[in-house]
């Protein structure tokens, strides 16, 4: 399986009154892998995944353990579980650069590819689905 590797830094902002990441801060870090990784064109000069239209339908996010604050970055590691007609995906983990046995969490995110001017969901396209299939499904 493909992964897509990022460092993200944290914010100070981050933390919370426990010394660790929010919660709510680490769906956010998970959204900035998903918009770095879909916010770019694929090589061929297609526009971005971003800029065709895709809505997130779920998150579910498995905390394994606090992730502290820190000014080093932590790694997302972020590929495709599944691609349906409409709908992918994405599985990530929070971890630590050096160290894939050092999981801070597990995640997944179904996204849905939408036509903002109709409304309404839309198929994936084949440049689309050949884009979310390199990166693992």
């Amino acid at each position: 399986m493909a992964r897509l590797q990022l460092l993200l830094s944290l914010r100070w902002g981050d933390m919370d009154a426990y010394r660790h990441v929010n919660n709510v801060e680490v769906v956010r870090l998970l959204e900035e892998a998903r918009v770095r990784a879909f916010g770019i064109a694929s090589p061929d000069g297609a526009a971005p995944m971003l800029a065709t239209g895709m809505v997130v339908a779920k998150h579910t996010v498995e905390y394994l353990r606090p992730l502290d604050y820190r000014l080093e970055p932590v790694a997302v590691d972020l590929w495709i579980g599944r691609i349906g007609g409409a709908s992918f995906e994405v599985d990530y983990e929070i971890r630590e650069p050096e160290d894939e046995a050092l999981v801070y969490a597990r995640a997944r995110t179904v996204c849905v590819s939408y036509d903002f001017a109709a409304g309404r969901p839309r198929r994936l396209d084949p440049d689309e689905r050949a884009r979310l299939t390199a990166l693992g499904a």
